[in-house]
């Protein structure tokens, strides 16, 4: 079972956000810190991403409205069908993040190994992970302000400025300098990685620093903490078993469905954490923990089915050469008797 070593740090950071939370003017350089973050973070997403490869992907438009259609509709309808569990199972904060966990844009990178693991088509997962990145860029602010109402930040004239200012602007800028700096962000990948994987340390920082001084870990009990584990892992199974099957039924090709289930059920914790800080403000550490959570669980569940898809694709590969392999040597046997 993977455990992504990021994850690990992410509790790190947790943990040292609980035990040294940022008070006073130190919170204050924090949260500026944590704003030029976000802000760098989605530039480099925009500098890095390239728009002509996820048009280009558009060919196979059936397979990225899927995607989509995945990720942005029936996530969020799964997640709206989870109030019903308000206050049973999950307190009204867990909900909005769990809530806010089905409206991210999925993975690139995990999507994009799990289908080249299970021997998929992988050039359809790079475009439907990149298109899907492009479109959560408006759609997840969107649905979030939407769907949110005033827990989310609400779609007031300040949040949707904080949205333009700190996500959309950096991103587009990005994309605008793309031509000039690609090639420097393309081969610096493992630096900028780090840098990537810093800001986010940061975010997180900021925001459960910010919710342990408001007494965050008094809301969350180990009962609703295991109750909002066991409604993350439901909501995975539905979804893999609705790409998979879903894939099927739209006939898709193998290599296609195997594209499609890795990329529909999945979400992104790099995205979602930083546009979680601009949306939830003071408010986001309890809106980011579903999320971690089901970053965890869907690398695990994945990686298993991305070995036992690689199994069945070797078998079908194998199995007719076997069969034929046979019969050759049955006839020579026969012919030489």
């Amino acid at each position: 079972m993977p455990i992504d070593p990021y994850i690990l740090l992410l509790l790190g950071t947790v943990g040292l956000a609980a035990l040294f939370p940022a008070r006073g003017s130190a919170a204050e350089v924090a949260s500026g810190a944590s704003t030029a973050a976000v802000a760098l973070l989605f530039f480099l997403y925009g500098a890095r991403l390239s728009t002509r490869e996820a048009l280009d992907g558009l060919r196979h438009w059936r397979l990225h409205v899927t995607v989509l259609a995945c990720t942005f509709l029936l996530f969020p309808l799964l997640g709206l069908a989870a109030r019903g569990l308000v206050p049973v199972i999950l307190t009204n904060p867990l909900y909005q993040g769990l809530l806010f966990l089905t409206l991210v844009p999925s993975t690139v990178q995990s999507s994009i190994a799990f289908t080249s693991m299970a021997r998929g088509n992988v050039p359809a997962a790079i475009c439907a992970g990149s298109f899907s990145s492009l479109v959560g860029i408006v759609a997840t602010p969107l649905l979030a302000a939407s769907l949110l109402g005033g827990n989310g930040g609400g779609f007031s004239a300040d949040s949707l400025l904080k949205i333009v200012l700190q996500l959309l602007v950096p991103f587009l800028a990005g994309q605008l300098l793309r031509r000039w700096i690609g090639g420097f962000v393309t081969g610096h990948k493992r630096v900028l990685g780090l840098v990537d994987r810093g800001s986010i340390l940061l975010v997180v920082y900021t925001a459960f620093s910010a919710g342990v001084v408001q007494g965050i870990w008094r809301q969350v009990s180990p009962a609703r903490l295991g109750g909002l584990v066991a409604v993350e892992a439901v909501i995975l199974a539905v979804m893999l078993l609705l790409t998979w099957y879903g894939g099927k039924a739209l006939r898709f090709g193998r290599a296609d469905r195997i594209a499609i289930q890795f990329a529909g059920s999945k979400k992104s914790l790099a995205a979602g954490l930083p546009m979680a800080s601009v949306l939830f403000g003071a408010q986001a550490a309890l809106a980011v923990l579903p999320l971690m959570l089901f970053h965890q669980m869907q690398l695990i569940v994945c990686a298993v089915i991305a070995k036992r898809r690689a199994r069945e694709a070797a078998a079908e590969v194998t199995g007719p050469q076997s069969v034929a392999t046979t019969r050759t040597v049955v006839g020579t046997g026969t012919r030489s008797g």
